[in-house]
């Protein structure tokens, strides 16, 4: 798994993107967002654990979860 930080969210569309801990932007979808409860938001600046998949626009997060 890769750690970064949340660079921004939307939660009404329910899509943002991450920073990786390689420097890369990662696309994330809020369905990816593994969290017990129902609250599958992202904030700006939240740290994050989480694989990536290549797509066709570039990498996108997979099994995103949330770091304390």
């Amino acid at each position: 798994m890769e750690t970064g930080v949340v660079k921004w969210f939307d939660n009404k569309k329910g899509y943002g993107f991450i920073s990786g801990s390689e420097g890369k932007d990662v696309f994330v979808h809020h369905s990816q967002v593994k969290e017990k409860s129902h609250n599958k938001d992202l904030h700006e600046g939240e740290s994050v654990m989480f694989d990536t998949i290549e797509k066709e626009k570039g990498l996108k997060a997979i099994n995103v979860q949330k770091m304390e």
